[in-house]
């Protein structure tokens, strides 16, 4: 279930701030409708750190409304404590939820035993399958390939998001635990190279606006298309890198403004893209002939 061209999907906002429920909905209905494997809702694309239980609740509900389905729905659950990632866990399995994405506690920095801990207390209290999501430039620390190796052996952790960026690290787990969890991309740059090691997919950012292409790629990789994938990689790599240009996602959000599908407003600590960095976008966006 979690393989393939898999979207950490946005959350539009209306101008006051509040969650943007119809252009939501578009939104997963694009997805679908491009080929997109999985939606993965209030992940750090999706602002999940500004949104309320309330809000948490609407967006996983309306996704799998939405999708009704015809995909999975990977709803995003993390946090810092590990009593509240079980109630929001809970809560998205209620709902229908298919899987659960949960991210290392942030701010707290534990100990890697401490992730051990906060993972199984989580597999053990929710009956769904999770994935692991490590992303040290999110959360202040790595988890380390030993404690993702040690959780793979819980039956219902299927899989991590490696966002560490350590092409390395992701081999070492797919090398000693390839059998018991899954490894996907959670960098768009590093698809093609982590799905060369065995990496099964990307949750991808860049696929909230170009959900076709970066399908395309993962099926050629899948098909052993290797010169199509290569050729396709570099293709959407200024793309890939325009998304990064402030912090995700406030660069993604815009685009998809851009693109007329909804609005760029972001919740504060995060501000609209800066002028420098909007025309780079805009000049990006253009070669790419998405406006």
């Amino acid at each position: 279930m979690i393989k393939g061209s898999m979207v950490a999907i946005i959350t539009p906002f209306n101008n006051d701030g509040s969650v943007n429920e119809d252009k939501f909905r578009q939104l997963v209905e694009f997805q679908v409708e491009n080929g997109t494997d999985v939606i993965v809702p209030c992940g750090t694309t999706g602002e999940s750190a500004t949104l309320n239980y309330e809000e948490h609740d609407l967006v996983i509900r309306a996704c799998i409304e939405q999708v009704n389905g015809r995909i999975p729905v990977v709803a995003g659950t993390g946090s810092n404590s590990t009593a509240e990632a079980v109630e929001l866990s809970l809560h998205a399995k209620e709902m229908g939820a298919d899987g659960l994405l949960l991210v290392s506690p942030y701010y707290n920095k534990p100990s890697q035993e401490g992730l051990y801990q906060h993972y199984k207390t989580i597999a053990e209290a929710v009956a769904l399958p999770q994935v692991l999501y490590n992303v040290p430039g999110r959360t202040g620390m790595n988890m380390q390939a030993a404690t993702t190796i040690r959780l793979a052996e819980i039956d219902n952790i299927v899989a991590v998001k490696e966002a560490s960026g350590d092409v390395t690290q992701a081999s070492d787990i797919i090398n000693k635990a390839g059998d018991k969890i899954d490894v996907v991309s959670g960098d768009d740059f590093l698809t093609l190279p982590l799905m060369a090691c065995g990496a099964k997919g990307v949750i991808s950012v860049t696929a909230n606006i170009m959900p076709k292409e970066v399908k395309a790629m993962v099926v050629a990789i899948n098909e052993g298309r290797w010169d199509d994938a290569r050729a396709m990689h570099l293709q959407l790599l200024d793309i890939h890198k325009a998304m990064f240009i402030e912090s995700n996602p406030v660069p993604v959000k815009t685009a998809v403004a851009l693109m007329g599908k909804c609005d760029a407003t972001v919740r504060q600590p995060l501000v609209g893209l800066q002028p420098a960095s909007l025309e780079a976008l805009k000049a990006v966006m253009a070669e790419s002939s998405l406006i």
